[in-house]
């Protein structure tokens, strides 16, 4: 595990190092060697049908090649942005940090559009960058992550360092990845999710998440997840941020007019089932219905929107990161 050896990075190592972060204990996604008939009677309440979105297996046209991280940022990839940042919020350690982060400017409910640009180009920089351009977004990264640290008051103990932390943070975001691309082009079989998969430790990799950290395999993955999502309990207070959230309150009344009840079903239709009942939010069968029915289209007409279109926006940013790196302009 990497220690404080430039200035500004975490220590994980030496508790008298000023840079020391105490890690909370993170879930282990290594296979258990205890019997499964044992693991279903104990802690494991949770099954994956739970904490993953229904993928509806519907046939579609077969892949010319196994599908990439890249091939998922597609403009449609934000459909599902507010619902993802909804699960990276449900972790109790992350919607502590997030609810009491004195870093306002990149507060989502003070400034979404900054907010929205910063998180665009992360994940433009974690997926396509250099080994340069993910260097320079780790330090912008780190700069705001130094001020995020729970208070003696806090009910939960954070650190915005914290590996487990943001690896559950980068964990949902493959999640998001995933996802949003099988809606798009169709569930995809093990071996192509394998493919998919490597390579997806970039999430992490480019903050603090050690590469040994992340599992190695998809169905390692999936033990992983199941695991840390045991750690997804809203409370009141955090349900009431989400509300916020969902109904668009941190921006202008016209935008919430006209978009706003599709958002709030968009949200809704890709939180998994575990996550929706934390949130307390109703969907009916014939809710995950309209879901698929909605996506099944969009899928459809997305074969015929240029491949130069449908990326624009992530270019885009990736001129804007390179741009500002050159430039020595604030990148978050």
């Amino acid at each position: 595990m990497s220690t404080a050896i430039t200035p500004g990075e975490p220590n994980y190592v030496d508790p008298h190092s000023a840079s020391y972060v105490d890690e909370g204990a993170g879930p282990a996604w290594r296979r258990s060697a205890t019997p499964a008939v044992e693991l279903a009677t104990t802690e494991r309440a949770l099954t994956l049908d739970r904490v993953r979105l229904h993928i509806p297996d519907t046939h579609r046209s077969p892949r010319k090649r196994p599908a990439q991280l890249a091939d998922a940022l597609d403009f449609w990839m934000f459909a599902g942005a507010a619902a993802n940042v909804a699960m990276q919020f449900a972790h109790q350690g992350v919607a502590a940090g997030v609810m009491e982060s004195p870093v306002e400017s990149g507060a989502l409910m003070v400034h979404p559009w900054k907010r929205l640009r910063t998180t665009s180009a992360y994940l433009a920089v974690a997926v396509l960058g250099t080994e340069e351009d993910k260097l320079a977004m780790r330090e912008a990264v780190n700069s705001a992550h130094r001020q995020v640290r729970s208070r003696p008051d806090s009910k939960v103990k954070y650190n915005a360092f914290d590996r487990n932390l943001q690896m559950y943070v980068a964990a949902a975001i493959y999640i998001g990845f995933e996802d949003t691309h099988q809606l798009l082009c169709g569930k995809m079989t093990a071996d192509e999710l394998e493919a998919f998969y490597q390579g997806s430790d970039t999430f992490g990799t480019t903050l603090q998440v050690h590469p040994d950290m992340w599992p190695k395999t998809r169905a390692e993955f999936d033990e992983y997840w199941l695991d840390a999502c045991k750690q997804v309990v809203c409370d009141d207070e955090f349900r009431a941020y989400i509300d916020d959230l969902l109904h668009l309150r941190m921006v202008h009344w016209s935008i919430r007019l006209l978009f706003g009840s599709l958002l709030r079903f968009l949200t809704a239709g890709f939180l998994p089932p575990h996550f929706r009942e934390q949130m307390a939010i109703e969907w009916s069968p014939t809710d995950q219905r309209r879901f698929e029915h909605l996506f099944l289209f969009v899928g459809f007409v997305n074969r015929f929107i240029p491949k130069f279109i449908r990326f624009s926006g992530t270019n885009s940013m990736m001129r804007d990161v390179r741009g500002r790196i050159k430039k020595q302009r604030a990148l978050i």
